[in-house]
């Protein structure tokens, strides 16, 4: 990947009806996204920029001047510009709790706007909660005042049907469900992926047209193992990071050629004369079973 004094960089389309310097902002906001250039690297000067992208020292200037007012970018008299932390929200995808539990044990301030909440028709997508209607559930999470996830949730209506909007103001669904209906969320499955979002999740999580954003699903069980969640949350690509831990497999069983397990720690010539006497016995019992047939 290259980056911004890398000679291989594309050049900004001077025939373009965008202007040059959002064409330079963004080329620039894009690489800190991406963590082509990551927090605290530093960028080209201005001249160095004017250079490589044919520009005037205006349009750098505003160039960086924009990336300086979204954050992106701090710039100091003397010292130039570098790339500025970043404030990420981790959520732990390979774990039960929910997004408001997760980030409010990082001290994050967590706010919760129910958007809407309907009984519908169960489909295909719900069919595993097992009622023909669900209570369908639309929020919206922030996080320290950002919007950082749009949370669409499916619950099976018979078992919920007295949950309300206002116990959910400012509030996480699984603490809900466990105070009022004594349901714990505790295994459920899992899927990640990136997709582009519409018009409504872009207008909601405060995102550019085209921006893509980070699908995870899943479906919940509770602590008799009965479904009782499907949901889809949209999270904001440049505030959330997913986590995942990783743990080293058990060893899988050594393959001794049909000998027992606690032969693998024999020496060679232990384990060919097993072997031989293995084969022995198994050619008398071939011929055992041939004169028997005869």
């Amino acid at each position: 990947m290259t980056g911004p004094d890398d000679p291989q960089e594309r050049p900004l389309e001077a025939g373009s009806s965008e202007p040059l310097h959002l064409q330079l902002r963004g080329h620039l906001r894009a690489q800190i996204l991406n963590h082509s250039l990551p927090p605290g690297t530093s960028l080209p000067s201005e001249a160095q920029l004017q250079v490589r992208y044919g520009v005037s020292r205006s349009v750098v200037r505003q160039a960086l001047g924009a990336l300086t007012d979204e954050g992106l970018i701090e710039r100091g008299r003397g010292r130039g510009s570098t790339v500025a932390p970043r404030r990420e929200h981790h959520r732990l995808v390979h774990r039960t709790s929910g997004l408001s539990a997760q980030l409010g044990s990082t001290g994050a301030t967590v706010g919760t706007e129910v958007l809407s909440l309907t009984v519908q028709d169960a489909d295909a997508s719900t069919a595993v909660l097992g009622t023909p209607q669900v209570l369908a559930l639309e929020r919206l999470r922030t996080a320290d005042g950002v919007p950082i996830a749009v949370i669409h949730t499916w619950l099976p209506a018979p078992v919920f049907s007295t949950l309300d909007a206002e116990s959910l103001l400012d509030a996480s669904l699984h603490a809900v469900l466990g105070e009022k209906f004594g349901v714990r969320i505790t295994s459920g499955k899992r899927q990640i992926r990136a997709v582009p979002g519409d018009g409504d999740l872009l207008r909601l999580l405060k995102l550019e047209a085209s921006s893509p954003v980070l699908l995870l699903e899943g479906t919940s069980f509770d602590q008799d193992g009965r479904p009782v969640e499907v949901f889809s949350t949209w999270h904001h690509p440049d505030h959330v990071v997913f986590d995942i831990d990783i743990q080293n497999e058990p060893p899988a069983p050594a393959m001794t050629g049909g000998l027992s397990p606690s032969s693998a720690g024999d020496t060679p010539d232990v384990v060919a004369d097993r072997a031989r006497r293995l084969g022995a016995d198994l050619l008398r019992l071939a011929d055992d079973l041939s004169r028997s047939s005869s």
